[in-house]
């Protein structure tokens, strides 16, 4: 599985991040950036499907 994001769609509230900082960075305007873009381990995807669960725009996709 791996984690994509809508940047387009992001608003930059930080949940993301808040959530799951192993997976989720920000960049200097306080958009959601990806730190880990290969495929999630094991103990990663319960974290990257909090993240997106949690995310107010949509804007992240576990698949």
């Amino acid at each position: 599985m791996k984690i994509h994001l809508d940047s387009d769609r992001c608003q930059g509230h930080g949940r993301c991040y808040s959530i799951a900082p192993a997976l989720f960075t920000y960049d200097d305007n306080g958009q959601a950036a990806l730190i880990v873009t290969d495929e999630l381990a094991d103990e990663q995807v319960g974290l990257a499907q909090l993240a997106a669960n949690n995310c107010p725009e949509y804007a992240i996709e576990v698949a």
